[in-house]
């Protein structure tokens, strides 16, 4: 019986160590992967003094890039929302032939670099894309002009390209989890789809969905490689990581702390969606155990 009791304590010793060593070892891993570049970026903003700072976020190249960064977020996070819901319910409450084509199909962004996402935008809308002609037939009906290709339209559709699977991908799992008993009692009892899916569906995977929007928008603002293969002019269809790499590979001293400052706005937004993603995943977390 002392023997147990002697093993288990050991046992108990040996876990709390490993423990421990895991501990320190992931708090040093993150500290200088993570923390220090991050803190590295702000004492950088302000090596030239809070005036310099705000002189370099506030120019108008700056402003311009951050309203469009901001704006192909938005589009991208409302076109994402709503395909992610649709296709959530489809993939959930469905089925039909080519199911797990279209499942692999939203994956696609996951595995395909964004770089190779903006050429093939090129080779689509660009002068002589496959889908070119169609949008020239376009400008002459409407007269509008528009343009896919360095121009708004294409740093939209990029955005929207690697932000793709972030939102459905969220909503799936719980769907799955949640089952179909509740929505096919509320059918049988007379319920409309809509008032199924309001009132049952929804409250299910609503702060997996909140995840998915906060996971979408944050990915949206960093991206790069789409974007910068469809962008072209300096303040015009340059977000905030293009404007902050134009200001770096300029090379005076002024536009690398420049760059530096910039590049804090991007730290504090992701702060920010830091913050709501723990929260949502406290309410994902407690709904899970209640």
């Amino acid at each position: 019986m002392t023997d147990r009791k002697d093993n288990a304590k050991l046992k108990g010793i040996r876990h709390r160590s490993i423990e421990r060593v895991l501990i320190i070892i992931s708090t040093i891993f993150a500290a200088v992967m993570l923390v220090l570049p991050l803190g590295y970026v702000i004492v950088q903003s302000f090596s030239k003094g809070a005036a310099f700072y705000l002189s370099a976020i506030t120019t108008e190249n700056v402003i311009s890039a951050l309203q469009l960064s901001l704006f192909a977020a938005g589009i991208a996070l409302l076109v994402n929302t709503f395909f992610g819901i649709m296709a959530g319910i489809l993939l959930t409450r469905y089925s039909f032939r080519g199911k797990q084509v279209l499942g692999a199909l939203i994956d696609i962004p996951f595995s395909v670099s964004p770089v190779i996402a903006g050429l093939s935008y090129i080779m689509l809308f660009g002068r002589t894309g496959w889908l070119s002609p169609v949008v020239d037939d376009l400008n002459s009906l409407t007269g509008l002009g528009v343009k896919i290709v360095f121009a708004l339209p294409g740093v939209v559709l990029a955005t929207i390209f690697v932000t793709f699977p972030f939102i459905s991908r969220e909503i799936i799992p719980v769907l799955n989890a949640a089952g179909t008993d509740e929505e096919e009692a509320a059918g049988l009892m007379g319920a409309g789809a809509f008032t199924v899916f309001r009132r049952i569906t929804l409250p299910h995977m609503k702060w997996a969905l909140l995840y998915g929007m906060i996971l979408c928008t944050a990915r949206a603002l960093g991206e790069f490689g789409a974007v910068n293969a469809l962008s072209r002019t300096r303040g015009e269809t340059f977000t905030l990581p293009l404007e902050v790499d134009a200001l770096y590979l300029s090379g005076s001293a002024d536009s690398i702390v420049a760059a530096f400052a910039v590049s804090s706005i991007l730290v504090l937004m992701a702060m920010l969606l830091l913050v709501l993603k723990t929260f949502t995943e406290y309410h994902m977390n407690k709904t899970g155990r209640s």
